[in-house]
């Protein structure tokens, strides 16, 4: 399944619909450092994208992430805090 890795000079976020990241198993590990907007979530780079990873590759699912970065500060930083529903 294809994901998109957005950064700014900041930070990264990983880009999921939310049904997918459920799949992990994990959300409700997920912290108030990643975002959501919609039933997309935006999972922080260092802790909790990498949580929904493992999750998601132990029941057969690969991420293909593609690159998306910004010389700008992301508009992720503007959506609201993840909480684990909507």
């Amino acid at each position: 399944m294809q994901a998109v890795f957005h950064s700014d000079p900041g930070h990264g976020w990983l880009a999921l619909p939310r049904s997918v990241a459920a799949k992990s198993g994990v959300l409700d590990k997920v912290s108030s450092c990643s975002y959501q907007h919609g039933h997309m979530v935006y999972l922080e780079e260092d802790c909790d994208a990498p949580k929904v990873i493992e999750g998601l590759k132990a029941i057969g699912i690969e991420l293909d992430i593609i690159d998306k970065s910004t010389n700008r500060e992301s508009s992720i930083r503007r959506m609201d805090s993840f909480r684990g529903r909507l």
